[in-house]
């Protein structure tokens, strides 16, 4: 088996056609590190050249973990992480921040063991923070030679189209990738970030294709919540009897038909229509355990027919998303009620 490579946008880079996602790694999901190295190995073993955390998964744990696995290994990987996110208590270990940015790139190269990092992103959007300061901080990073690329993660259309109009107006080195959420059940993206990505020449790497494991099989209508459910963690969005879930449960069921009709796993249908799409550089499967790994990697592999994807879109249309709580990011016009009302 060998994973197919990729342009990763106009870069001239060349990556893997999956991602290995690290979230899962240390405390927040595998908190065995010689384990969790084993599955990164196999990964690498297997083709997979783009490895992507970010230094709020488990405070740090998971780039320390991904540091420790790239030991002599390190030039073969097109290495990803991602600031934003609270490290800590302090109130200003957080954000978009020129002050963040340039101190939160020293830890982060510390805990993964290396000079640089090839793709550093901005895990979400944050009004507070001008876009040109965070643009100039990285830029500054990209110029000593500590970053290599800059991306951001689950941006809203206008702000994508945005960084780039800075970039463009000001000097400042563009963004290159964004990171949305996209599966067959959380297709917003389709409407205007996936066009827009290709305009721009943009790389796309998705996370959550699996749908948070609503597309594993383990969610299913009439089961049990699965023991493993990270609802107290994101409430609403994994609990099986939530009746904003009910959509998505109906569509599990219709969709466990058309893989077995396709012969596939559903999690192979699910990883495939990801890689169907021509914006799609590579989604990113974020495995647990050795044998989630095992029964992932071989959807690189996986073509859909016209007729599968006909049936998918059937299911759930083209750019819609069954649940608000997958889409990763409400920005606060829709989340601060002050912003909608007069005083």
């Amino acid at each position: 088996m060998s994973i197919p490579l990729r342009p990763f946008g106009r870069t001239g880079v060349k990556v893997s056609a999956l991602a290995l996602g690290a979230m899962m790694f240390g405390q927040r999901g595998n908190p065995d590190h010689d384990d969790s190295i084993r599955i990164i190995h196999r990964a690498l073993d297997a083709g997979i050249n783009l490895v992507d955390t970010a230094d709020v998964y488990s405070q740090g744990e998971s780039e320390t973990i991904v540091g420790k696995a790239l030991k002599g290994r390190r030039d073969e990987v097109f290495l990803a992480t991602k600031f934003h996110g609270q490290i800590g208590s302090d109130p200003n270990h957080f954000g978009n921040s020129r002050r963040w940015i340039v101190r939160e790139i020293e830890n982060s190269l510390r805990r993964l063991q290396t000079d640089h990092v090839d793709l550093y992103q901005v895990h979400r959007p944050e009004e507070d923070t001008d876009i040109d300061e965070t643009l100039g901080a990285l830029s500054d990073l990209v110029h000593q030679g500590k970053i290599r690329y800059i991306g951001t993660s689950t941006f809203e259309p206008s702000a994508i189209v945005e960084g780039q109009w800075i970039a463009e107006r000001r000097g400042r080195e563009r963004v290159v990738a964004e990171q949305p959420p996209y599966s067959i059940l959380a297709r917003g993206i389709e409407r205007e970030v996936l066009p827009i990505a290709q305009k721009y020449g943009l790389a796309v790497i998705t996370w959550s294709p699996l749908a948070g494991g609503w597309l594993t099989g383990k969610y299913r209508k009439g089961g049990e919540q699965p023991p493993t459910c990270r609802g107290g963690r994101q409430p609403g969005r994994f609990e099986i009897d939530a009746p904003e879930n009910a959509a998505k449960l109906d569509a599990v069921e219709a969709l466990a038909q058309v893989a077995e009709q396709a012969g596939l796993s559903l999690v192979h249908l699910a990883l495939a229509f990801v890689l169907e799409h021509p914006a799609v550089t590579a989604p990113i499967i974020g495995p647990r355990t050795f044998e989630q790994l095992e029964g992932q990697l071989e959807a690189a592999q996986t073509r859909l027919t016209p007729d599968v994807l006909n049936e998918i879109d059937k299911i759930v249309p083209p750019g819609i998303t069954l649940s608000a709580r997958d889409q990763g990011y409400q920005p606060p016009a829709l989340t601060d009620s002050a912003r909608r009302r007069r005083g």
